[in-house]
């Protein structure tokens, strides 16, 4: 591993602890606001897509029959990959309140530890391997005669 990927893969997890480290500040302060709705947004779902890098990245997108973009496939998986980790991060934050509501323990500062530990874990944690390529030969059907 490189360095640079090295700060790559920590970037979420600092995002959190610098996110808790803002809670620190005066209520009103934007950038305690900034710093941890930003988190929020892309943390847990930019360490949750990084480990699944690999395996959405087996199979590009299929353009449109007309290839007027050449370079559909890779804006296409880079959007892809955008919203994951908009819509995932969203939906761990609605997890994590959910369960800390039902277990009657709900703060703002457990939902953002809680979120920073799993981001955490998620940046240690090795990347899923891709699944092999589909057979492209057609198969002959047992019994027939080929």
């Amino acid at each position: 591993m490189t360095p640079q990927e090295l700060v790559v893969r920590m970037l979420p997890p600092f995002g959190g602890w610098l996110a808790l480290a803002a809670l620190a500040l005066p209520g009103g302060s934007p950038l305690r606001g900034a710093a941890v709705v930003l988190f929020l947004a892309a943390g847990p779902g930019a360490a949750a897509v990084r480990v699944c890098a690999p395996a959405l990245g087996a199979r590009s997108a299929e353009g449109p029959v007309e290839r007027r973009d050449p370079d559909f496939a890779r804006h296409s998986d880079l959007l892809e990959r955008l919203m994951l980790t908009l819509f995932l991060s969203i939906g761990a934050v609605m997890l994590v309140a959910t369960v800390l509501i039902a277990t009657h323990t709900f703060s703002a500062q457990r939902v953002l530890l809680t979120l920073t530990l799993l981001t955490t874990l998620a940046a240690f944690s090795p990347p899923l391997r891709a699944s092999p390529p589909p057979r492209t030969t057609p198969r002959t059907p047992k019994g027939s005669a080929q």
